[in-house]
């Protein structure tokens, strides 16, 4: 379903049904998902839809720009780096694209959203919040629904840590989806309770292809690399 297409687009598969239609003079969008249904009207029919994943922080309506995944405790030895991957939920954008410039028509997601603060109540952030198993290989997943963070944790404390949640700035995310939807990230740990993160501009696999982002539809202007520094702990 991802990609660029124009206006005779049609996907039905399993719970997902996103299609373009001729009514009544205008392009008629209509899309069935999760038991939503939504439709939209197109009045313009030169340009074209891009449909791919997005910052997973916008469902049902935004109220953080963080995501959070919690997964099984991992204990890194002092001056070492290890590689991890964990999955984090999928979320759709439908894309209207005219002369380079993207507006936002839908998004949507397969994945239920769950909301938690990182932190004290008095200084913490809210935050998408994820569970996910943690893999030293690629794990499989549908790519609709669920996609993969390969995150590097280095340790340069002098003591051993366990590591058990990740929190990133998705205002400076970068997705790259293919056969699998992806995400890179580094998280530079300096003690059990403060850690540098964040996500970094290449792909998981050769070959993927670069997320518009709503941050581009918006127009939004931001660094390249947006760092997050997590000082409330990096495990439970």
């Amino acid at each position: 379903m991802f990609g660029e297409f124009d206006y005779s687009f049609r996907y039905e598969s399993g719970d997902v049904s996103v299609r373009v239609d001729q009514a009544e003079g205008f392009y008629q969008y209509s899309r069935k998902s999760g038991g939503e249904s939504v439709t939209k009207v197109i009045s313009g029919g030169s340009g074209a839809m891009v449909i791919n994943p997005v910052e997973p922080v916008n469902l049902p309506r935004e109220v953080t720009s963080y995501l959070e995944i919690h997964f099984t405790p991992v204990a890194v030895e002092p001056a070492s780096t290890q590689a991890v991957y964990l999955k984090f939920p999928v979320e759709i954008g439908v894309f209207l694209e005219s002369k380079g410039d993207f507006d936002i028509l839908d998004i949507f997601s397969l994945a239920k959203p769950k909301y938690s603060l990182y932190g004290p109540p008095e200084q913490g952030i809210i935050t998408r919040y994820h569970e996910s198993p943690v893999s030293g290989t690629i794990p499989p997943a549908d790519r609709l629904k669920e996609g993969v963070v390969a995150l590097t944790i280095a340790n340069s404390s002098r003591s051993w840590l366990e590591v058990s949640r990740v929190v990133l700035d998705c205002r400076g995310l970068f997705l790259y989806y293919g056969d699998i939807v992806s995400i890179m990230a580094r998280m530079d740990i300096l003690s059990k309770d403060i850690a540098d993160v964040r996500s970094e501009d290449w792909p998981l696999r050769e070959g993927m292809t670069p997320s518009i982002l709503l941050s581009k539809a918006r127009k939004t202007l931001l660094p390249e690399k947006i760092p997050f520094m997590m000082e409330f702990g990096v495990g439970d």
